[in-house]
């Protein structure tokens, strides 16, 4: 039976500069003039952080410890261990800054406002598009949920150019992403242009055209593809909704600021007043950033972007946590930072309980919230795992692409260098089977021969650090 074969490309466009992209359909699939079917997925790599680290020997324990969540993942992931940035660290600084920079560059930061060179998804991004990206398509998408951020940027940003400025303008909130991703509106010309006042129902309604022609009779695509599109635009239109709830109840909060409120959930200067921390809930927390993950998800899906990064809390960060904790039913701890710290200020903040860490010690409040946040992360990856993300060549995103997962730090108490900066948590995804995974692995390696190594798997000419230096390559990552 012939296929009628669409673009992977086409994208639904409307008023606004709205750029919805339809989701992986069969009818996009590349076949080859053989009786084998050849196709091909694009490269990507994205970069996913989260702040303050987990313990080298936390991480010793594998799943049966704060990595649990992720078992799920565990034949789509390589889990390192014993990966060192020692060379990234600067005489008086500490790994919030260093640590931080370090991920996904293996470089110190450059002065305040920069990393000291490239990210890995970005050097990919350059040797496998020169010549820039495809019309249509976000260059980068930097986007997360967190508040620390007074000093310096790469406590937050994780994807930099080679000339260590960040590679996209961060968006920090769920209606900023979804305006990143879509297309954004401008109040200005919807008061000139009638027209364009739809837009502030939905996205959707500017394009309403084209979904009739893709989801009706004369549609080139399939009846099972016809469904899966439906299926895409209600989530399309589901994401925006709860973007712009979130947003109301952001808007709600910071227009009674006298008033006392269970959390402070805002973002900009007033995230991070004085860097004293904030107080919030696990049910804030998570709700924002399970949105956050959502729609960057669907980005990909959607192929409106293919490199960038997702921070989920930044480097050294500082939030005072309330709320019941519970994982694959049960409960795992009972969050109240304040409390438990018997104090107040950047003291009560959860940041506190890596400086305290200690082997010989339970640290049940460390593990409840590194446990946390891999359920968090796994949460992300999961969303590019499912039947929804199941691409021409039967793999998933999460299979295709080159997800690095990393921190900031081994430890957590400043006061060694060495420790704080070796034993760097870091996963990775298999790249379309280029990578190693399935396996927890010890590497003892730099993070720059780890990086640089992908970069090798990845056909990418292109490597981080000093030109000098030459490259010890971690075969045993490789497939």
């Amino acid at each position: 039976m012939t296929r009628n074969r669409i673009n992977r490309r086409t994208i639904l466009r409307g008023l606004g500069s709205v750029t919805v992209g339809l989701p992986f359909l069969e009818e996009m699939f590349v076949a080859s003039a053989t009786a084998q079917q050849s196709v091909t997925v694009p490269v990507r790599a994205f970069n996913v952080f989260f702040g303050l680290g987990i313990p080298s020997p936390l991480q010793a324990e594998g799943f049966d410890g704060v990595l649990e969540p992720l078992k799920p993942l565990s034949d789509k992931l390589l889990i390192m261990r014993n990966v060192d940035h020692v060379r990234a660290d600067e005489p008086g600084i500490n790994a919030h800054y260093d640590g931080s920079s370090a991920a996904f560059t293996a470089a110190p930061p450059n002065g305040t406002a920069r990393a000291g060179g490239a990210s890995i998804d970005q050097v990919i991004r350059h040797g496998h598009y020169p010549d820039g990206m495809p019309a249509g398509m976000i260059p980068s998408l930097v986007a997360g949920t967190y508040f620390r951020r007074n000093d310096r940027p790469v406590r937050y940003v994780h994807s930099f150019n080679p000339d260590g400025t960040a590679a996209g303008t961060m968006q920090e909130s769920p209606q900023q992403l979804f305006d990143r991703i879509f297309g954004s509106n401008d109040e200005s010309r919807q008061a000139a242009d009638p027209r364009r006042q739809k837009l502030d129902r939905s996205v959707l309604d500017s394009v309403v055209e084209q979904t009739r022609f893709y989801t009706g009779e004369r549609s080139p695509l399939g009846v099972n593809s016809r469904a899966r599109l439906a299926d895409h635009l209600d989530r399309v239109r589901e994401y925006e909704q709860r973007a712009f709830e979130m947003q109301k109840v952001i808007a709600e909060r910071c227009q009674s600021p006298g008033q006392p409120s269970e959390s402070n959930l805002i973002h900009g200067d007033e995230a991070d007043p004085g860097g004293e921390g904030i107080d919030i809930t696990l049910e804030e927390l998570t709700a924002e950033w399970r949105l956050m993950a959502d729609l960057y998800a669907l980005a990909i899906q959607c192929d409106r972007a293919r490199f960038g990064s997702l921070t989920f809390l930044a480097a050294g960060e500082r939030i005072r946590l309330t709320g019941k904790y519970e994982y694959d039913g049960r409960t795992v701890f009972e969050f109240d930072d304040a409390a438990q710290r018997n104090s107040s200020g950047a003291n009560a903040c959860s940041h506190e309980w890596w400086h305290a860490f200690r082997e010989d010690k339970k640290n049940e409040q460390l593990r409840a919230h590194a446990h946390m946040k891999m359920r968090e992360v796994a949460y992300f990856l999961q969303r590019l795992d499912g039947p929804d993300a199941v691409e021409a060549n039967g793999k998933t995103l999460l299979e295709n692409s080159l997800i690095t997962i990393s921190t900031e730090s081994g430890d957590g108490r400043h006061n060694d260098v060495k420790r704080e900066l070796s034993g760097i948590f870091h996963a990775v995804t298999g790249a379309g089977g280029r990578i190693k995974t399935g396996q927890i692995m010890d590497v003892g390696a730099e993070g720059l021969d780890v990086y640089n190594t992908a970069l090798a798997a990845m056909n990418v000419p292109g490597r981080l650090g000093p030109s000098n230096r030459e490259l010890s390559s971690v075969d045993k990552i490789r497939v």
